[in-house]
Protein backbone atom coordinates (compact mmCIF):
# COMPACT_ATOMS: atom_id res chain seq x y z
CA UNK A 1 0.00 0.00 0.00
CA UNK A 2 2.95 2.48 0.78
CA UNK A 3 4.35 1.68 -2.24
CA UNK A 4 1.22 2.65 -4.40
CA UNK A 5 0.81 5.50 -2.65
CA UNK A 6 4.14 7.12 -3.22
CA UNK A 7 3.95 6.20 -6.97
CA UNK A 8 0.52 8.70 -7.35
CA UNK A 9 1.56 12.15 -8.15
CA UNK A 10 -0.17 14.62 -5.98
CA UNK A 11 -3.10 16.68 -6.48
CA UNK A 12 -2.78 20.28 -6.29
CA UNK A 13 -5.02 20.57 -3.49
CA UNK A 14 -2.89 18.07 -1.67
CA UNK A 15 0.50 20.18 -2.75
CA UNK A 16 -1.35 23.49 -1.73
CA UNK A 17 -2.14 21.65 1.89
CA UNK A 18 1.29 20.32 2.26
CA UNK A 19 3.80 23.04 1.43
CA UNK A 20 1.66 26.57 0.23
CA UNK A 21 -1.07 26.63 3.23
CA UNK A 22 0.94 26.33 6.39
CA UNK A 23 3.70 29.07 4.87
CA UNK A 24 0.57 31.34 3.84
CA UNK A 25 -0.90 30.68 7.46
CA UNK A 26 1.86 31.95 8.89
CA UNK A 27 1.73 34.74 7.25
CA UNK A 28 -1.90 35.42 8.31
CA UNK A 29 -0.31 35.74 11.53
CA UNK A 30 1.72 38.71 10.47
CA UNK A 31 -1.22 40.66 9.32
CA UNK A 32 -1.81 39.22 6.00
CA UNK A 33 -5.21 38.29 4.32
CA UNK A 34 -6.17 35.09 5.49
CA UNK A 35 -6.70 32.12 3.22
CA UNK A 36 -10.65 31.67 1.73
CA UNK A 37 -12.04 28.66 -0.46
CA UNK A 38 -12.05 31.15 -3.33
CA UNK A 39 -8.42 31.22 -3.17
CA UNK A 40 -8.11 27.22 -3.94
CA UNK A 41 -9.42 25.42 -7.62
CA UNK A 42 -12.05 23.60 -5.72
CA UNK A 43 -15.48 24.09 -7.68
CA UNK A 44 -17.79 23.90 -4.65
CA UNK A 45 -21.07 21.64 -4.58
CA UNK A 46 -24.46 23.69 -4.51
CA UNK A 47 -26.73 22.95 -1.45
CA UNK A 48 -30.37 22.46 -1.45
CA UNK A 49 -31.03 24.18 1.36
CA UNK A 50 -30.53 27.98 2.20
CA UNK A 51 -27.78 29.16 4.60
CA UNK A 52 -30.17 30.50 6.84
CA UNK A 53 -32.68 27.58 6.67
CA UNK A 54 -32.65 24.79 9.15
CA UNK A 55 -35.60 23.07 7.10
CA UNK A 56 -35.67 20.50 5.73
CA UNK A 57 -34.04 18.41 8.01
CA UNK A 58 -31.76 17.18 5.27
CA UNK A 59 -30.90 16.79 2.07
CA UNK A 60 -28.78 14.31 0.82
CA UNK A 61 -31.64 11.96 0.01
CA UNK A 62 -35.57 12.33 0.38
CA UNK A 63 -37.57 11.42 3.63
CA UNK A 64 -41.50 11.25 4.35
CA UNK A 65 -44.09 10.26 6.69
CA UNK A 66 -41.80 11.25 9.33
CA UNK A 67 -42.13 9.55 12.64
CA UNK A 68 -40.14 10.53 15.62
CA UNK A 69 -38.78 8.87 19.28
CA UNK A 70 -37.09 11.01 21.96
CA UNK A 71 -35.10 8.76 23.78
CA UNK A 72 -32.29 9.38 26.26
CA UNK A 73 -32.49 13.20 25.13
CA UNK A 74 -32.11 12.84 21.40
CA UNK A 75 -34.84 12.65 19.11
CA UNK A 76 -34.58 9.59 15.99
CA UNK A 77 -36.71 10.29 13.29
CA UNK A 78 -37.44 7.75 10.85
CA UNK A 79 -38.87 8.54 7.50
CA UNK A 80 -40.15 6.37 3.99
CA UNK A 81 -37.41 6.83 1.71
CA UNK A 82 -38.87 8.10 -1.69
CA UNK A 83 -37.00 6.80 -4.40
CA UNK A 84 -36.44 8.96 -7.69
CA UNK A 85 -38.37 6.95 -10.04
CA UNK A 86 -37.59 7.63 -13.99
CA UNK A 87 -39.22 6.28 -17.38
CA UNK A 88 -36.57 4.09 -19.49
CA UNK A 89 -35.42 7.77 -21.08
CA UNK A 90 -34.51 9.46 -17.92
CA UNK A 91 -37.50 11.66 -17.37
CA UNK A 92 -38.99 11.79 -13.57
CA UNK A 93 -41.82 10.03 -13.14
CA UNK A 94 -44.61 10.60 -10.36
CA UNK A 95 -43.78 8.89 -7.25
CA UNK A 96 -45.52 5.88 -7.19
CA UNK A 97 -44.57 4.16 -4.07
CA UNK A 98 -44.09 1.22 -5.32
CA UNK A 99 -40.14 0.80 -4.56
CA UNK A 100 -39.45 2.06 -1.51
CA UNK A 101 -38.20 -0.69 0.56
CA UNK A 102 -36.17 1.03 2.81
CA UNK A 103 -36.69 3.47 6.34
CA UNK A 104 -33.85 6.32 6.60
CA UNK A 105 -32.86 7.04 10.35
CA UNK A 106 -31.74 10.32 11.69
CA UNK A 107 -30.71 12.38 15.19
CA UNK A 108 -30.56 14.86 16.96
CA UNK A 109 -29.68 16.65 20.52
CA UNK A 110 -30.55 20.06 19.42
CA UNK A 111 -32.66 20.09 16.32
CA UNK A 112 -30.27 21.83 13.98
CA UNK A 113 -27.13 19.27 13.24
CA UNK A 114 -28.81 15.66 12.38
CA UNK A 115 -26.86 12.69 12.50
CA UNK A 116 -27.44 10.57 9.54
CA UNK A 117 -27.89 6.57 10.35
CA UNK A 118 -28.39 5.70 6.62
CA UNK A 119 -31.72 3.73 5.29
CA UNK A 120 -32.74 0.39 7.06
CA UNK A 121 -33.34 -2.16 4.27
CA UNK A 122 -36.82 -3.20 5.43
CA UNK A 123 -38.88 -4.54 3.01
CA UNK A 124 -37.33 -8.25 1.61
CA UNK A 125 -34.32 -7.08 3.37
CA UNK A 126 -34.77 -8.56 7.43
CA UNK A 127 -38.69 -8.58 6.63
CA UNK A 128 -38.09 -10.65 3.69
CA UNK A 129 -41.78 -11.17 3.32
CA UNK A 130 -42.13 -7.64 3.18
CA UNK A 131 -42.94 -5.94 -0.41
CA UNK A 132 -42.90 -2.26 0.48
CA UNK A 133 -41.87 -0.46 4.23
CA UNK A 134 -43.50 2.94 4.75
CA UNK A 135 -44.57 5.69 6.95
CA UNK A 136 -42.59 4.25 10.24
CA UNK A 137 -42.74 5.43 13.45
CA UNK A 138 -41.18 3.98 16.55
CA UNK A 139 -40.90 3.32 20.28
CA UNK A 140 -38.93 2.04 23.02
CA UNK A 141 -39.43 -0.26 26.48
CA UNK A 142 -38.39 -2.00 29.05
CA UNK A 143 -38.97 -5.49 28.42
CA UNK A 144 -37.46 -8.60 30.39
CA UNK A 145 -35.13 -5.97 32.21
CA UNK A 146 -34.00 -4.66 28.95
CA UNK A 147 -34.26 -1.66 27.13
CA UNK A 148 -35.74 -2.79 23.74
CA UNK A 149 -36.78 -1.02 20.64
CA UNK A 150 -39.66 -1.41 18.58
CA UNK A 151 -39.72 0.29 14.93
CA UNK A 152 -43.46 -0.18 13.01
CA UNK A 153 -43.77 0.40 9.16
CA UNK A 154 -46.57 -0.92 6.82
CA UNK A 155 -46.67 -3.19 3.97
CA UNK A 156 -47.84 -0.79 1.71
CA UNK A 157 -51.99 -0.34 2.20
CA UNK A 158 -52.10 -3.95 3.51
CA UNK A 159 -51.15 -4.53 6.84
CA UNK A 160 -48.59 -3.46 9.40
CA UNK A 161 -45.11 -4.82 10.82
CA UNK A 162 -42.93 -4.30 13.37
CA UNK A 163 -39.15 -4.97 13.73
CA UNK A 164 -36.93 -4.75 17.29
CA UNK A 165 -33.57 -3.93 18.22
CA UNK A 166 -31.02 -3.02 21.09
CA UNK A 167 -30.25 0.16 19.71
CA UNK A 168 -32.71 2.77 18.03
CA UNK A 169 -30.32 2.69 15.54
CA UNK A 170 -30.53 -1.04 14.80
CA UNK A 171 -29.34 -3.49 13.87
CA UNK A 172 -32.79 -4.48 13.57
CA UNK A 173 -34.72 -8.17 13.46
CA UNK A 174 -37.67 -9.50 12.90
CA UNK A 175 -38.81 -11.33 15.21
CA UNK A 176 -42.32 -11.98 14.82
CA UNK A 177 -41.59 -13.07 11.16
CA UNK A 178 -44.69 -11.70 9.70
CA UNK A 179 -47.23 -9.07 9.57
CA UNK A 180 -48.36 -7.88 13.36
CA UNK A 181 -51.71 -6.61 11.90
CA UNK A 182 -53.63 -7.96 8.48
CA UNK A 183 -57.01 -8.30 7.27
CA UNK A 184 -57.64 -11.23 9.64
CA UNK A 185 -57.42 -9.11 12.74
CA UNK A 186 -60.83 -8.04 14.11
CA UNK A 187 -62.53 -5.09 13.47
CA UNK A 188 -59.75 -4.42 10.80
CA UNK A 189 -61.21 -6.22 7.17
CA UNK A 190 -63.03 -3.31 6.46
CA UNK A 191 -60.48 -0.78 6.79
CA UNK A 192 -59.68 0.89 3.09
CA UNK A 193 -56.10 1.40 3.76
CA UNK A 194 -54.51 -0.95 6.98
CA UNK A 195 -51.41 1.57 7.20
CA UNK A 196 -50.28 4.56 8.68
CA UNK A 197 -48.74 2.93 12.22
CA UNK A 198 -48.62 5.74 15.32
CA UNK A 199 -47.21 3.94 18.47
CA UNK A 200 -47.33 5.83 21.94
CA UNK A 201 -46.03 3.88 25.66
CA UNK A 202 -47.79 5.46 28.52
CA UNK A 203 -46.86 6.50 31.96
CA UNK A 204 -47.83 3.01 32.99
CA UNK A 205 -45.16 1.02 30.18
CA UNK A 206 -48.55 0.15 28.07
CA UNK A 207 -48.06 0.65 24.70
CA UNK A 208 -51.08 1.65 22.02
CA UNK A 209 -50.66 1.55 18.40
CA UNK A 210 -53.22 3.85 16.38
CA UNK A 211 -53.64 3.36 12.31
CA UNK A 212 -55.76 3.35 9.53
CA UNK A 213 -57.64 5.47 6.87
CA UNK A 214 -59.12 5.82 3.47
CA UNK A 215 -62.59 6.78 2.97
CA UNK A 216 -65.19 4.25 1.96
CA UNK A 217 -67.51 6.03 -1.33
CA UNK A 218 -70.06 8.62 -0.24
CA UNK A 219 -68.18 8.75 3.52
CA UNK A 220 -66.52 11.74 3.50
CA UNK A 221 -67.76 13.06 6.93
CA UNK A 222 -67.25 9.64 8.77
CA UNK A 223 -65.12 7.37 7.18
CA UNK A 224 -65.11 5.11 9.99
CA UNK A 225 -61.85 3.68 8.91
CA UNK A 226 -59.01 4.59 12.00
CA UNK A 227 -58.81 2.38 14.37
CA UNK A 228 -56.40 2.21 17.94
CA UNK A 229 -55.36 -1.26 19.81
CA UNK A 230 -53.67 -1.90 23.42
CA UNK A 231 -50.31 -4.04 22.44
CA UNK A 232 -49.29 -6.90 24.42
CA UNK A 233 -46.40 -6.66 26.69
CA UNK A 234 -43.72 -7.63 24.49
CA UNK A 235 -45.00 -4.54 21.60
CA UNK A 236 -44.87 -7.15 18.75
CA UNK A 237 -48.26 -8.94 19.89
CA UNK A 238 -52.57 -7.43 20.81
CA UNK A 239 -53.71 -7.16 23.79
CA UNK A 240 -57.71 -7.27 22.89
CA UNK A 241 -59.34 -6.17 19.00
CA UNK A 242 -58.84 -2.78 17.78
CA UNK A 243 -61.28 -0.20 18.72
CA UNK A 244 -62.99 2.02 15.83
CA UNK A 245 -62.45 5.54 16.16
CA UNK A 246 -65.02 8.22 14.94
CA UNK A 247 -62.95 10.46 13.24
CA UNK A 248 -64.67 13.30 11.03
CA UNK A 249 -63.14 13.04 7.17
CA UNK A 250 -60.57 11.01 8.29
CA UNK A 251 -58.05 10.62 5.03
CA UNK A 252 -54.63 8.54 6.85
CA UNK A 253 -51.94 9.56 9.08
CA UNK A 254 -52.77 8.86 12.80
CA UNK A 255 -50.85 10.07 15.33
CA UNK A 256 -51.03 9.63 19.32
CA UNK A 257 -50.09 11.58 22.17
CA UNK A 258 -50.13 12.09 25.97
CA UNK A 259 -49.77 15.62 26.63
CA UNK A 260 -50.31 16.54 30.19
CA UNK A 261 -53.61 14.49 31.74
CA UNK A 262 -55.19 14.21 28.11
CA UNK A 263 -54.23 11.96 24.99
CA UNK A 264 -54.22 13.15 21.35
CA UNK A 265 -55.16 11.76 18.64
CA UNK A 266 -53.92 13.53 15.37
CA UNK A 267 -54.34 12.37 11.82
CA UNK A 268 -54.76 13.90 8.07
CA UNK A 269 -58.27 14.90 7.04
CA UNK A 270 -59.29 14.08 3.49
CA UNK A 271 -59.73 15.98 0.34
CA UNK A 272 -63.81 16.57 0.25
CA UNK A 273 -64.17 18.82 3.71
CA UNK A 274 -65.93 21.61 1.99
CA UNK A 275 -69.03 23.13 4.17
CA UNK A 276 -68.41 21.07 7.31
CA UNK A 277 -69.26 23.03 10.44
CA UNK A 278 -65.86 22.48 12.22
CA UNK A 279 -63.74 24.45 10.55
CA UNK A 280 -61.57 21.27 8.90
CA UNK A 281 -59.80 22.20 5.48
CA UNK A 282 -58.53 19.85 3.24
CA UNK A 283 -55.27 17.62 3.63
CA UNK A 284 -54.38 19.05 6.94
CA UNK A 285 -53.53 17.89 10.30
CA UNK A 286 -56.58 17.73 12.88
CA UNK A 287 -56.86 16.65 16.47
CA UNK A 288 -59.30 15.04 18.92
CA UNK A 289 -58.68 14.78 22.44
CA UNK A 290 -59.85 12.27 25.30
CA UNK A 291 -59.31 10.83 28.92
CA UNK A 292 -58.76 7.22 27.47
CA UNK A 293 -56.25 6.11 25.23
CA UNK A 294 -59.06 4.20 23.66
CA UNK A 295 -61.00 6.62 23.36
CA UNK A 296 -63.89 7.84 22.61
CA UNK A 297 -62.00 11.01 21.06
CA UNK A 298 -63.88 14.32 20.58
CA UNK A 299 -62.50 16.88 17.80
CA UNK A 300 -61.12 19.77 19.47
CA UNK A 301 -58.92 21.53 16.40
CA UNK A 302 -56.69 21.90 13.66
CA UNK A 303 -53.33 22.13 14.35
CA UNK A 304 -51.53 22.53 10.66
CA UNK A 305 -53.06 23.23 7.10
CA UNK A 306 -51.82 21.32 4.36
CA UNK A 307 -48.20 22.32 3.93
CA UNK A 308 -48.85 23.67 0.10
CA UNK A 309 -50.49 27.03 2.04
CA UNK A 310 -46.92 28.07 3.42
CA UNK A 311 -44.55 27.05 0.89
CA UNK A 312 -46.62 26.13 -2.78
CA UNK A 313 -46.53 22.52 -3.15
CA UNK A 314 -49.60 20.42 -2.47
CA UNK A 315 -49.71 17.17 -1.41
CA UNK A 316 -50.53 14.32 1.44
CA UNK A 317 -50.04 15.89 5.05
CA UNK A 318 -48.27 13.43 7.35
CA UNK A 319 -46.68 14.08 10.71
CA UNK A 320 -45.88 13.44 14.31
CA UNK A 321 -45.80 15.18 17.69
CA UNK A 322 -42.83 14.69 19.67
CA UNK A 323 -41.60 15.78 23.09
CA UNK A 324 -37.62 17.16 24.02
CA UNK A 325 -36.99 18.92 27.48
CA UNK A 326 -40.22 20.11 27.75
CA UNK A 327 -41.49 21.71 24.26
CA UNK A 328 -43.23 19.71 21.68
CA UNK A 329 -42.37 19.95 18.09
CA UNK A 330 -44.40 18.92 14.59
CA UNK A 331 -42.47 16.90 12.41
CA UNK A 332 -44.09 17.24 9.05
CA UNK A 333 -42.90 16.21 4.77
CA UNK A 334 -42.38 19.23 2.53
CA UNK A 335 -41.49 18.81 -1.21
CA UNK A 336 -38.31 21.91 -0.69
CA UNK A 337 -35.76 19.37 -1.68
CA UNK A 338 -37.57 18.12 -4.80
CA UNK A 339 -38.31 21.96 -5.32
CA UNK A 340 -34.88 23.15 -5.05
CA UNK A 341 -33.65 20.31 -7.50
CA UNK A 342 -36.02 21.65 -10.22
CA UNK A 343 -37.93 17.63 -9.97
CA UNK A 344 -41.90 17.74 -10.32
CA UNK A 345 -43.15 14.45 -8.81
CA UNK A 346 -44.64 14.45 -4.84
CA UNK A 347 -40.86 13.45 -3.69
CA UNK A 348 -40.69 14.74 -0.09
CA UNK A 349 -38.36 15.80 2.96
CA UNK A 350 -38.67 16.09 6.97
CA UNK A 351 -39.06 20.04 8.35
CA UNK A 352 -39.85 20.86 11.89
CA UNK A 353 -41.62 23.55 13.93
CA UNK A 354 -42.80 24.92 17.36
CA UNK A 355 -45.81 23.22 18.76
CA UNK A 356 -47.06 25.62 21.55
CA UNK A 357 -49.35 24.08 24.27
CA UNK A 358 -52.41 26.13 26.21
CA UNK A 359 -52.53 26.57 29.72
CA UNK A 360 -55.75 24.68 29.18
CA UNK A 361 -54.11 21.79 27.09
CA UNK A 362 -55.11 23.26 23.72
CA UNK A 363 -52.81 23.35 20.96
CA UNK A 364 -52.21 26.23 18.76
CA UNK A 365 -52.05 25.92 15.33
CA UNK A 366 -48.51 25.26 13.48
CA UNK A 367 -47.16 27.62 10.98
CA UNK A 368 -44.85 26.10 8.43
CA UNK A 369 -41.24 27.72 8.22
CA UNK A 370 -38.42 27.14 6.05
CA UNK A 371 -36.46 28.85 8.71
CA UNK A 372 -37.68 25.55 11.25
CA UNK A 373 -36.76 25.99 14.86
CA UNK A 374 -33.57 27.55 17.03
CA UNK A 375 -31.08 25.11 18.29
CA UNK A 376 -31.52 24.08 21.37
CA UNK A 377 -27.57 23.63 22.17
CA UNK A 378 -24.19 24.37 21.01
CA UNK A 379 -22.36 21.18 19.52
CA UNK A 380 -19.70 19.99 21.41
CA UNK A 381 -16.72 19.13 19.47
CA UNK A 382 -14.22 17.92 22.60
CA UNK A 383 -16.59 14.24 21.61
CA UNK A 384 -15.98 12.19 18.66
CA UNK A 385 -18.70 13.77 16.24
CA UNK A 386 -19.36 11.57 13.28
CA UNK A 387 -18.53 13.11 10.06
CA UNK A 388 -22.48 12.33 8.81
CA UNK A 389 -23.44 14.89 11.69
CA UNK A 390 -24.34 18.07 10.01
CA UNK A 391 -27.11 21.11 9.33
CA UNK A 392 -26.31 21.44 5.90
CA UNK A 393 -24.61 19.67 2.77
CA UNK A 394 -23.44 19.69 -0.74
CA UNK A 395 -22.05 16.63 -2.60
CA UNK A 396 -22.17 14.15 0.14
CA UNK A 397 -23.54 10.63 1.27
CA UNK A 398 -24.42 8.61 3.25
CA UNK A 399 -22.11 5.35 2.83
CA UNK A 400 -20.67 2.47 4.52
CA UNK A 401 -16.74 1.01 4.80
CA UNK A 402 -15.98 -2.10 6.40
CA UNK A 403 -19.76 -2.49 7.98
CA UNK A 404 -19.21 1.60 9.74
CA UNK A 405 -20.92 4.46 8.37
CA UNK A 406 -19.07 7.14 6.94
CA UNK A 407 -19.34 9.89 5.05
CA UNK A 408 -19.15 9.75 1.04
CA UNK A 409 -17.63 13.14 0.19
CA UNK A 410 -17.32 13.66 -3.39
CA UNK A 411 -15.07 16.41 -5.30
CA UNK A 412 -16.38 19.82 -3.93
CA UNK A 413 -18.38 18.50 -1.39
CA UNK A 414 -18.75 20.19 1.36
CA UNK A 415 -20.88 19.78 5.30
CA UNK A 416 -21.71 22.76 7.97
CA UNK A 417 -22.40 21.64 11.57
CA UNK A 418 -23.65 24.76 12.86
CA UNK A 419 -23.00 26.75 16.24
CA UNK A 420 -19.83 24.00 17.44
CA UNK A 421 -18.64 25.29 20.67
CA UNK A 422 -15.10 26.01 21.04
CA UNK A 423 -14.88 27.95 24.36
CA UNK A 424 -12.67 25.52 26.10
CA UNK A 425 -9.84 26.07 23.13
CA UNK A 426 -8.17 24.27 20.90
CA UNK A 427 -4.51 23.40 19.65
CA UNK A 428 -5.73 20.25 16.81
CA UNK A 429 -8.35 18.64 14.86
CA UNK A 430 -8.49 15.36 13.96
CA UNK A 431 -10.23 13.71 11.13
CA UNK A 432 -10.67 10.24 10.90
CA UNK A 433 -11.38 9.34 6.98
CA UNK A 434 -9.38 7.80 3.66
CA UNK A 435 -9.40 8.79 0.11
CA UNK A 436 -9.10 6.83 -3.23
CA UNK A 437 -6.63 9.27 -5.19
CA UNK A 438 -5.73 11.64 -1.98
CA UNK A 439 -7.71 14.45 -0.75
CA UNK A 440 -7.19 17.76 1.42
CA UNK A 441 -10.05 18.40 3.77
CA UNK A 442 -10.44 22.08 5.10
CA UNK A 443 -11.52 23.08 8.13
CA UNK A 444 -13.33 26.55 7.53
CA UNK A 445 -14.92 28.62 9.77
CA UNK A 446 -17.86 31.49 8.99
CA UNK A 447 -19.48 30.21 5.69
CA UNK A 448 -18.41 27.44 3.32
CA UNK A 449 -16.18 30.24 1.03
CA UNK A 450 -14.70 31.56 4.30
CA UNK A 451 -11.49 31.42 6.37
CA UNK A 452 -9.21 28.48 5.74
CA UNK A 453 -8.67 27.43 9.88
CA UNK A 454 -6.94 23.90 8.83
CA UNK A 455 -6.61 21.59 6.15
CA UNK A 456 -5.88 17.95 6.19
CA UNK A 457 -4.02 16.05 3.52
CA UNK A 458 -5.26 12.91 3.38
CA UNK A 459 -2.81 10.25 1.41
CA UNK A 460 -4.58 7.87 -1.25
CA UNK A 461 -5.76 4.52 0.45
CA UNK A 462 -8.49 2.60 1.13
CA UNK A 463 -8.04 2.04 4.67
CA UNK A 464 -9.54 5.20 7.30
CA UNK A 465 -6.83 6.53 9.65
CA UNK A 466 -6.35 9.44 11.63
CA UNK A 467 -4.89 12.25 10.63
CA UNK A 468 -4.13 15.48 12.99
CA UNK A 469 -3.18 19.04 12.19
CA UNK A 470 -2.88 21.74 14.21
CA UNK A 471 -6.25 24.24 14.70
CA UNK A 472 -6.91 27.14 16.66
CA UNK A 473 -10.92 28.13 17.45
CA UNK A 474 -12.49 29.76 19.92
CA UNK A 475 -15.87 30.73 21.00
CA UNK A 476 -18.89 28.97 19.36
CA UNK A 477 -18.26 29.18 15.44
CA UNK A 478 -19.92 27.59 12.03
CA UNK A 479 -17.84 24.94 11.01
CA UNK A 480 -17.33 23.78 7.38
CA UNK A 481 -15.55 20.79 6.43
CA UNK A 482 -14.78 20.93 2.13
CA UNK A 483 -13.31 17.91 0.52
CA UNK A 484 -11.01 18.57 -2.95
CA UNK A 485 -11.61 14.90 -3.92
CA UNK A 486 -13.82 11.82 -3.02
CA UNK A 487 -13.17 11.16 0.48
CA UNK A 488 -14.36 8.67 2.84
CA UNK A 489 -15.27 10.18 6.06
CA UNK A 490 -16.02 8.76 9.42
CA UNK A 491 -15.03 11.39 12.23
CA UNK A 492 -13.63 14.22 13.66
CA UNK A 493 -13.28 15.86 16.87
CA UNK A 494 -10.45 18.64 18.30
CA UNK A 495 -8.51 18.97 21.31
Amino acid sequence: MTEMIRKRPLKAAVLFSLFLLPLLLIFNGKGEQAMTIRDTDIRLKISWKKEDEFNPLYTQRFGADPGVMEYNGRLYVYTTNDLVEKDADGNVLENSYRLIRTINCISSDDLVNWTDHGAIPVAGGIAKWAVNSWAPCAAHKVVDGAEKFFLYFCNGGNGIGVLTADSPVGPWRDELGRLLIDRSVPTCADVTWLFDPAVMVDEDGTGYLAFGGGVPQGRDADPGTGRIVRLGADMISLDGDPVRLEVPYLFEDSGINRIGNRYIYSYCSNWNTRGNSLGITDGAIEYMTADSPLGPYTYAGELFPNQGRFFGLYGNNHHAIACLDGQYYLFYHNRSVEKARGLTGNYRSPQIDRITVGEDGALARVRGTMRGVEQLKPLNPYETVSALTMSHQAGTYFDTLEDRPVLHALAGGWIRVTSVDFSAGCRAFTLRACSPEGCTVYVVTGDVHGEIAAAVSVPAGDAPAAYTVPLNLAGVQDVFLVFSDKCLAESWSVD
